[in-house]
Parts: C-alpha cells; structure tokens; sequence
C-alpha cells in the first residue's frame, strides 16, 4: 500500500516573518493521527528556518532544486550536500518551470535526480506536457522520454529502474500550473494509470510502490475528487500551500 503524500512547493514566495506564520499554522493544525506525509518545499534560504521551526512535528522539509554538481566554481548553485546538511530530506527535480525558464534539459534533470539519491535526498522528479503537446496526442511520448532519460543515465536500465523506485514522481501538467485550469479526476488519473503501467512494463514492483503526485493546481476544492482515483498518490502544490488553512484541507482530505 503506497503512502500519499502532501508536498507544497513555494516557489519564490515568503519572508521570514511569513515562513514563521506559514509553518505555524501548518504546524498548529497537523493531526498526528493523519497517515499521510507532509513536506514543504521552501526557497533555499528559508530552508533552515522551516526546519526548526517543524521540529517536533511531521512536516518533512525539501529543496526545490540542487545542482548536479559536487562543489566548486558554480555561482549561485545549491549541492546536494548543502541542503543534505540543513536537514532537508527531499528535492524537486525538473520542475517545468526549471524546464521552461532556465532550459533544463531531460538528460541534466536525470544528472540531478541521480546526485539527489547520492547525497541521501529523496528526489521528486516532476513530469509533465504542455497544452499544445497534449492536443497533439504526444503526452505520454513527453512523459516517457523524461522518465527514460533518468533510466538512460544509469546504463543498465534495470538498475535505473531500482533508483526511480527510490524517489518520488510528480506528474505535473503544464498547462495546469499556476493557470486556476486544472486536468479533470479521469485526465490525471488516465496519465497517472499510463506512467504506472509504462513502469510495469519493465519492473512490476516499481511500478507499484513508486508514489506518482499529481500537480497541476490541486486545492481543497478539487482534492479529494482528484486523491480518490487509483492511482494518484498525493499532490505537488503549488499556491494553495501557501495558506495554511488551504494545504491543511488538503492534508485532511488525504487524511
């Protein structure tokens, strides 16, 4: 039985006084009985002031990039290690808007998905089309190739196989982010059935212990219709986390 898991993604939002107030009302709703993994994914520099203050309860806290790099002259970048030594236990990898804005390649997220697992970070490789791709019939062509290149980077591909099995993934319809536009239950759950059963393919048991999120504009308005299908195993979300009355209704429904 997979675990569903609750992440927030808060992009580039917040300030101090803000994460505190965030984190606390997140903090001050959680029900220890609720099954289900809460994570917050802050910005780098509020990485640290999350986790304290999530100490004591079952907020996990991420990255929402690292870089595929060990160290050196790289300006501006986040190691693996870095964010391994705040405490963070997670990290987003080939967010669309990293795909988009900065030019990510398939095969450099696969380099960060690969150093993710390296430094002892559970990375969440996010997937996904954009709308003309997903009128042209190419969705799952997308998702596939995106998925493969992180199997491609570890040669062997049953050993690939076993390293995504050990990370998270997060289908992530690009037409549906930040948009209010969201794919209905049956779309992520026809995408998600497809990803689940590509993987089945190749290795039976990743493809059913492998969690798939669902991220495309998931608020407590559309969440438990969308949590309810098979093979939906929680969602990446976006502004509806940084409320925390918004993310707590979703935290409850999934429960």
């Amino acid at each position: 039985m997979r675990k569903t898991l609750i992440a927030g993604n808060w992009k580039m939002h917040g300030s101090l006084a803000s994460i505190e107030s965030l984190v606390n009302g997140i903090k001050s709703q959680l029900d220890s009985n609720w099954q289900s993994d809460v994570l917050v994914c802050p910005p780098s520099l509020y990485i640290d002031k999350t986790i304290q203050l999530s100490q004591d309860s079952k907020i996990s806290v991420g990255g929402q990039n690292l870089s595929e790099q060990e160290q050196g002259a790289f300006t501006g970048e986040i190691s693996g290690d870095m964010l391994k030594d705040l405490g963070a236990n997670y990290v987003l990898v080939g967010h669309s808007e990293r795909r988009s804005l900065y030019n990510e390649s398939n095969a450099l997220v696969a380099e960060k998905f690969a150093k993710a697992l390296e430094k002892g970070l559970v990375p969440v490789l996010c997937v996904g089309e954009t709308l003309e791709q997903r009128e042209n019939g190419t969705t799952m062509e997308v998702v596939k190739s995106q998925i493969d290149a992180v199997l491609d980077f570890y040669q062997d591909k049953s050993a690939g196989l076993e390293k995504l099995g050990q990370g998270v993934i997060a289908y992530e319809p690009v037409w549906a982010i930040g948009t209010g536009v969201t794919a209905s239950p049956e779309q992520a759950q026809e995408t998600h059935a497809e990803i689940r059963g590509y993987l089945s393919t190749m290795n039976q048991s990743v493809a059913e212990k492998v969690q798939i999120l669902y991220g495309g504009s998931m608020k407590a308005a559309n969440a438990e219709e969308l949590l309810a299908q098979n093979d939906i195993d929680g969602g990446l979300i976006g502004g509806a986390s940084l409320k925390a009355d918004e993310f707590i209704a979703i935290c409850k429904i999934a429960g």
